[in-house]
């Protein structure tokens, strides 16, 4: 089996699949009007896709309380730092600094407008 996509419950999908699309290279790949916004972004390699949608049914979490390591969405980069300034310019906020770990792969997190963690990843070594 493999991933088909992953769904996040938010305030404001219209508003965070253009932010997506213009600072994180996704692309809306199906859009459903009505009461739930849902729209589907697939990264730039077209392997992964996001679902993002209002829900009012379901509680949207606070993701901004949450622990970059408790959730976050990676995106590759070739430059973490620059990266991630430009997205701190792009209304991004800062959620941490550009580290590195024993694997010699080098990251940051940002958390976007809404509160979601996004890591920033330059792998010395690529996962697949």
């Amino acid at each position: 089996m493999t991933i088909e996509h992953l769904a996040l419950n938010v305030v404001d999908p219209i508003g965070m699949a253009e932010w997506y699309g213009r600072h994180l290279g996704m692309r809306v790949v199906r859009k459903i009007d009505g009461p739930t916004r849902t729209h589907f972004l697939a990264d730039a390699a077209g392997r992964t896709v996001l679902e993002l949608y209002h829900q009012p049914r379901a509680p949207i979490p606070d993701y901004r309380g949450l622990d970059p390591f408790v959730f976050h969405i990676a995106f590759l980069s070739d430059n973490v730092a620059a990266d991630r300034e430009r997205l701190l310019k792009a209304g991004a906020a800062a959620a941490g600094e550009v580290t590195s770990n024993d694997a010699g792969d080098v990251m940051a997190f940002v958390r976007d407008p809404w509160g979601i963690t996004v890591q920033l990843m330059k792998r010395a070594r690529p996962l697949l």
